[in-house]
């Protein structure tokens, strides 16, 4: 008996910790506090999201504008965001936990890509070679944490913070 409740809990774990098909949403939404915003345009005026670019990833962030000074308040805010979503698999530094760490991240993506990334996580791992590459290194695939437009805004801000931007 103990072993079938040990291994409906583990299921049930597993289960909620998955996707469950759930997808983000395609709003359009200035996610900046005023100077900092992102917009779902391509090059000739559409909202439709344009072909897959491996330096933005799949997602419908074509264009994210990032000031060369920090946004303290959303980077606190980006902050909480990881504590609750994010920290469980990732650390701050360099170093691996069931995810990769985060130092230096921002230098090693684009911000078009860090934002298509946290929020549609399950397009990018199919798609993305970078991101299947992580994947195999993991070998654990992030769910999708269905991170709101100004979330993962914050989160990158908290990301170039925890890079050193000032």
């Amino acid at each position: 008996m103990k072993k079938f409740l040990l291994l409906s809990i583990i299921v049930t774990l597993l289960y909620a910790c998955s996707n469950n098909g759930s997808s983000s949403t395609d709003s359009n939404a200035n996610t900046g506090s005023g100077s900092s915003s992102s917009s779902t345009e391509n090059a000739t005026g559409n909202s439709e999201n344009p072909s897959y670019d491996p330096k933005r990833g799949e997602g419908k962030f074509t264009k994210v504008e990032l000031n060369e000074k920090l946004d303290a308040a959303m980077a606190t805010n980006g902050e909480k965001v990881f504590g609750v979503k994010c920290s469980s698999c990732h650390k701050t530094t360099d170093e691996k936990l069931v995810g990769p760490g985060w130092k230096g991240v921002t230098g090693r993506h684009t911000p078009e890509w860090i934002m298509n990334f946290v929020t549609n996580t399950d397009a990018m791992l199919d798609k993305d070679p970078k991101a299947q590459a992580q994947l195999e290194i993991c070998l654990v695939r992030m769910p999708n944490q269905n991170l709101a437009d100004e979330e993962a805004r914050s989160l990158l801000e908290f990301m170039r913070r925890n890079d050193g931007v000032k």
